[in-house]
């Protein structure tokens, strides 16, 4: 069974605002995956995931090649895969807008002029089944 952002319940949901670090995962050129540690922010309303990085790093050109991502947010038991189509925002709002979120799971991000933002359009959704919704009982 696919899951999807309707399927997230209030658990996961705060499970995603709590203070965790994750993974993002891309893929090589040569079609390995390439993950990093990473703080990622969640937007359930728009069913985004964002990812603040400098210009020109590895994540960014595997993104602007391939087009698709994923991030896991673990605590023990609980954790969380989201994954889709991710894009890479350049525009100074979309930036601007990415660091407040960050600010607010994690911490204020230092100063990076080359600071752009991998956003990723959840498509599917895995993890453990008490955070999703339809397995709650």
């Amino acid at each position: 069974m696919t899951r999807t952002v309707a399927d997230v319940s209030a658990a996961a949901d705060e499970f995603l605002t709590e203070r965790h670090l994750g993974t993002l995962t891309t893929l090589r050129a040569d079609g390995t995956p390439h993950a990093v540690a990473v703080g990622f922010t969640w937007d359930a309303e728009a069913g985004v995931a964002r990812v603040i990085t400098s210009d020109g790093n590895q994540k960014v050109r595997n993104v602007e090649r391939g087009g698709y991502a994923a991030v896991t947010n673990i605590d023990g038991p609980r954790w969380i895969t989201l994954e889709g189509p991710a894009t890479i925002r350049r525009e100074t709002e979309e930036v601007r807008s990415a660091e407040r979120r960050y600010a607010q799971r994690y911490r204020e991000p230092r100063p990076n002029p080359r600071r752009v933002v991998i956003e990723i359009t959840i498509a599917r959704v895995m993890g453990a089944s008490r955070l999703f919704a339809a397995d709650r009982t």
